[in-house]
């Protein structure tokens, strides 16, 4: 029996758990998820320094004709007793370690030009002076054993720059998710193989290998197999090892579809069978022990949608990634949708920052309209028609949107 978007989504996130953990170099990490919290180990800036190239003095010498006793640069080393008077100032480099008796920096540009005091190195110290100004205190951007980063978040550029900051080497993140992909059909060739009038090229099983590595996943192969239950189970069994199989193809109830009947005969455990969705169906989702298995239509729209709302979310859950739930962009739609109603229906288009506008000629067996796209919406089963200017609620495939909450994605 069928079941709505909603509870098969319940059901992925409750039967899948992050995998392993491993331990890799932070330069290695990038788009791997965390497998630990990382607290710091040390205060950024560790000291008080220079936010600009000036010159550094006492809050008492408002006024006063100082000495330059010293020029600091980032990185030269100050004595901890080193203190400033208030006859006294130090040019000072952007970086530059400020010594005690500091209460502001003055930008060198600041400081009027006297050439009988230049040629004494002296300066005139302006009348008035605002304490603080230009300096960076010790802890102002981390703090010591401050939470910096949250076991799920995923790694970026940025917070690889976090890392370094606190002289972290090396990270735990969870596994990769193992992933085989294999779709059905003696109509089928790969696309480097030659194809006979009779028979088509497979686009779901590039497409979801493409998809699975965005998302983070390892595809340890990819392959066509023949419409026979020995081929496909001879298919299934060297695939156990994996994480999660993806299969598209031979999920209905035609006569020569032997997908579902060779995994049933395997010893299959179905969690559900079937989504009330147009398109798409048949998908079906169910485990081998420890191996998830998605079945997906072979139509490629169906297939590619399915797997965008499914596939997508068994990835990420594998992972180990927080904002493993599919989000979402509120926006109007430019233009009034029909459907027929019964079926909750996804509607590809095209979101340009502002409105939605669904791709025109598009049907469960079109790659054309894919490649048009960049996300698509969803239309609860009682409704028929979507006025011009309805808020609708875009779920992106072109681009990654992802959320630490699970938000309601159907528009209704």
């Amino acid at each position: 029996m069928a079941i709505s978007i909603e509870r098969a989504l319940e059901l992925i996130y409750s039967h899948i758990t992050p995998l392993g953990v491993e331990l890799v170099p932070i330069e290695n990490s990038v788009d791997r998820v965390l497998a630990e919290n990382i607290i710091a180990i040390r205060e950024l800036p560790n000291f008080n320094n220079s936010a600009m190239d000036g010159y550094a003095v006492s809050l008492l010498s408002l006024g006063e004709t100082v000495q330059i006793v010293k020029t600091i640069f980032a990185g030269d080393e100050v004595a901890d007793d080193f203190l400033i008077s208030k006859f006294e100032a130090v040019k000072i480099m952007t970086g530059g370690k400020i010594p005690k008796g500091v209460g502001t920096i003055i930008p060198f540009e600041d400081i009027k030009i006297d050439l009988e005091l230049e040629s004494q190195n002296k300066i005139l110290i302006p009348n008035s002076l605002k304490p603080n100004s230009h300096i960076r205190f010790s802890g102002e951007d981390i703090k010591l054993n401050e939470l910096l980063m949250n076991i799920g978040e995923r790694i970026t550029s940025s917070k690889i720059g976090l890392l370094a900051s606190q002289g972290i080497s090396h990270i735990s993140v969870f596994k990769k998710p193992k992933i085989v992909v294999f779709a059905t059909g003696k109509e089928l060739k790969m696309h480097y193989e030659k194809a006979e009038p009779h028979q088509l090229y497979n686009t779901n099983s590039p497409m979801i290998l493409a998809k699975s590595i965005e998302l983070g996943g390892y595809v340890a192969h990819m392959k066509i197999i023949g419409d026979s239950r020995e081929a496909v189970q001879n298919a299934i069994k060297n695939s156990l090892d994996s994480d999660l199989i993806i299969s598209s193809g031979g999920v209905s109830v035609g006569e020569a579809d032997f997908t579902r009947e060779s995994f049933y005969n395997l010893g299959f455990q179905p969690i559900f069978e079937g989504v009330e969705i147009k398109p798409g169906k048949p998908t079906t989702f169910g485990k081998f022990g420890k191996t998830a298995v998605l079945n997906l239509p072979g139509n490629p729209t169906a297939g590619l949608i399915n797997f965008e709302l499914f596939g997508r979310a068994i990835i990420l859950a594998l992972s180990g990634d927080s904002a493993k739930y599919i989000n979402r962009i509120e926006c109007e739609t430019l233009e009034t949708i029909k459907i027929k109603s019964g079926k909750t229906t996804a509607i590809l288009g095209e979101f340009d920052g502002s409105t939605f506008k669904q791709i025109s000629n598009q049907a469960p067996g079109m790659v054309k309209s894919l490649s048009n796209s960049n996300g698509f919406i969803l239309i609860d089963k009682e409704i028929s028609e979507i006025k011009s200017g309805s808020i609708v609620r875009f779920i992106p495939t072109a681009f990654k949107w992802f959320s630490s909450f699970q938000y309601e994605i159907i528009s209704r």
